[in-house]
């Protein structure tokens, strides 16, 4: 069974058109030898074995009708006409230059076309002049009008059809190819614009360990014990440091991504940005703030904690605080005013960060999620750190953007102490 399917595909691709013609060509000599053994009408002689090889050949010729269209009508009708001379029955051998014709027709420029509908009425009159005794002639002349005619039609209309197509086909694959650079050049911008921020947390971990080493070089001949603080922390600072700045030439490596990372359509803005380009970077400690420019904006926003928040590491927090930016500058632009809520729970291994709104008077269930940028970076921010993040409609109405962060252990640093940084405060 498998076998037999893959011998078919073999066939097919570029070859199938091929093997379609040599089927039909099979098909009508077998119909057409059939047809030349009923007793024709009164003027016309049977089909014998020269009949029945002039219409072998006119079959066979077809099979070369897409290769070159108007050499095999002439072949087609040429034997058509040696059809008729011999005194067989026309009709036996109509198809396949009425066949030829459609191809011509739909392949070649129209007047090459109406030359090729002008031969085909010329020989049905010709076999009506041949059986002028038993002939009706204006019965012969509407059909050498009206057959050719009709099948030139059809294959006009297939051929504009055919065309239309490939130009479809083209425009497809070149705007494919435009969206996917442009999600690679959103994806790229996002990342470097992610990769500043953390090198501005970078560049606070180095000063933070400028001023230790400083202290501690100041008071070790008077306070050792302090000194040994000072150097305890520059060792967890510079190691979250290191940590922080592999993840930023991780992050970097934008040519070893896979291109499935990048299937969202760039446009759209910030609408909550901080304002100040060398600010601090935020965290979840200056989450409130950011609710309270949302409230002004006119979306009712509520926060909830549960659990027990762990000091977390000044990179990660800056990734929560900017997933939850995100997802209410979205909320601004797709849901307009409306309630939204912000939950964090604390887990034993995870933190999930939730941000939910309800449907709002611009709200549209079947709308993509568009917000330039922002979905590439809560993606990008949350693989930094291990997550993941999840966006969707609500089986309720409104729309839901869920992170979710490995949870931080004391384990993780040297002595069990919490890394310094805006991003470290408790969320009270």
């Amino acid at each position: 069974m498998h076998a037999g399917s893959g011998f078919l595909d073999r066939l097919g691709g570029r070859h199938r058109p091929l093997l379609t013609d040599l089927l039909l060509a099979l098909g009508y000599i077998g119909a057409g030898l059939l047809l030349g053994q009923e007793r024709p009408p009164t003027g016309w002689r049977s089909v014998d074995v020269l009949g029945a090889v002039l219409t072998a050949l006119v079959g066979l010729v077809m099979v070369a009708r897409r290769l070159a269209p108007v050499v095999v009508f002439a072949a087609a009708c040429v034997l058509w006409v040696l059809f008729i001379a011999c005194g067989y029955w026309p009709v036996v051998n109509s198809m396949p230059a009425l066949l030829g014709l459609y191809t011509v027709a739909a392949t070649r420029r129209l007047p090459t076309a109406l030359v090729c509908a002008a031969v085909v009425g010329g020989v049905w009159v010709y076999a009506g002049i041949g059986n002028i005794e038993h002939s009706s002639m204006p019965t012969v002349l509407a059909q050498a009008v009206l057959f050719p005619a009709v099948v030139f039609v059809v294959g006009r209309g297939s051929g504009a059809l055919a065309e239309r197509n490939r130009q479809f086909a083209e425009l497809t694959l070149q705007l494919r190819r435009q969206q996917e650079e442009k999600a690679l050049q959103a994806l790229t911008e996002e990342r470097v614009r992610i990769a500043r921020e953390l090198h501005d947390v970078v560049a606070h971990h180095m000063s933070v360990i400028s001023l230790q080493a400083g202290m501690a070089s100041y008071v070790f001949p008077t306070d050792p014990a302090a000194s040994r603080r000072a150097l305890d922390t520059i060792a967890d600072t510079s190691r979250e440091a290191l940590e922080e700045m592999r993840r930023m030439l991780v992050l970097l490596r934008v040519g070893q991504e896979e291109q499935g990372d990048a299937g969202t359509v760039p446009g759209g803005a910030h609408a909550l940005e901080d304002g100040v380009d060398h600010a601090p970077a935020p965290g979840i400690d200056l989450l409130e703030r950011l609710l309270e420019r949302v409230r002004g904006a006119g979306v009712e926003v509520t926060l909830e904690v549960t659990g027990s928040p762990p000091r977390l590491s000044q990179g990660m927090a800056l990734c929560v605080y900017r997933v939850v930016q995100e997802a209410l500058t979205n909320v601004l632009k797709h849901a307009g005013p409306t309630r939204a809520a912000v939950t964090i729970r604390y887990e034993r291994r995870t933190i999930v960060v939730r941000v939910m709104n309800d449907e709002g008077d611009k709200f549209q269930p079947n709308q993509e999620m568009s917000p330039g940028h922002g979905l590439i970076g809560m993606r990008e921010r949350a693989k930094i750190y291990g997550g993941s993040v999840t966006a969707g409609p609500r089986p309720l109405g409104g729309f839901e953007v869920r992170l979710t962060l490995p949870a931080p252990t004391t384990g993780d640093r040297p002595g069990g102490l919490p890394a310094p940084g805006s991003g470290d405060v408790p969320i009270r």
